[in-house]
């Protein structure tokens, strides 16, 4: 039996097996590392609605005891991946290398961004690159527009695929049984009075986006804030990211986004899949 010193509370206490540790283990493969995988959940857990969190945070989050959370934590707090204020943990700047290692070594990322700023340029709003991943639009590529409010989307970025224009894109190849699987794993709630956030709705929306070509959110994800997004595909003919534009509804109207935006995200996206 392990000592372990813990620094949240100065205490000493035994390394126990955790209730139910057993039986996860069987189902793991022999080279699998339980702790690794903790401790990923609980770095995929900060984003931009949560920039901290306590000890019960992150075992509510990331779905764990209470001592691996904390176990998890303080590992990461040693690495340097994270700071501790006696109460809350914070990420800090070295974090920053996890999500680096993707942007460096995808060719899809260096592709896109100077052609993404090209198109930035020319509709004078922000303009991103999305992939699919667990349920969420990640942004993996953005040229900036300069205002003195932004969009509030960042490099890195997650949006729900259910209720934004991205994510209805990223879905749009998929069959209506692989939507419905898909949406069974993602918690649909309304963020403001008009997201859709029923699988009927959704579903219709997706499908509108295959038929179009193109998904167009308008105050779905907050009051004020419009999107419009194109499907980028593989040379198998695969949809592998999506070109948004995102900007202030009050600034853009629908008709602006069809008439005078779609085009230009379309000529991006060619450009993206005829460099792939």
């Amino acid at each position: 039996m392990t000592l372990l010193k813990d620094p949240v509370n100065g205490e000493e206490g035994a390394r126990t097996p955790e209730a139910g540790q057993g039986e996860a283990e069987k189902g793991r493969a022999k080279e699998g590392m339980g702790g690794l995988a903790k401790g990923l959940a609980i770095i995929e857990a900060f984003g931009a609605s949560i920039t901290r969190m306590t000890v019960s945070d992150a075992a509510r989050f990331a779905d764990l005891s209470r001592p691996a959370a904390r176990r998890c934590l303080l590992t990461l707090v040693e690495l340097g991946y994270l700071a501790h204020d006696g109460k809350f943990f914070m990420p800090l700047p070295r974090m920053l290398r996890l999500g680096s290692a993707y942007l460096s070594t995808s060719s899809l990322p260096q592709i896109a961004q100077p052609l993404l700023a090209d198109a930035r340029d020319e509709l004078q709003e922000s303009v991103s690159l999305a992939v699919l991943d667990d349920g969420y639009a990640v942004f993996v590529a953005r040229a900036e527009a300069v205002r003195i409010v932004s969009t509030g989307v960042k490099l890195g970025g997650r949006l729900p695929v259910y209720c934004s224009a991205t994510g209805r894109v990223l879905l749009s190849d998929m069959t209506e049984a692989e939507i419905r699987r898909h949406l069974e794993t993602v918690e649909m709630r309304p963020l403001t009075a008009r997201t859709r956030a029923d699988a009927e709705s959704v579903i219709e929306a997706i499908q509108r986006a295959r038929t179009d070509g193109y998904s167009l959110s308008y105050d779905e994800l907050e009051v004020g804030m419009c999107a419009m997004a194109v499907p980028v595909r593989g040379r198998t003919g695969v949809i592998e990211a999506a070109v948004s534009v995102s900007a202030f509804s009050g600034r853009v109207s629908v008709e602006a986004l069809e008439q005078s935006f779609l085009p230009v995200l379309r000529r991006v996206a060619q450009r993206i899949e005829r460099a792939l």
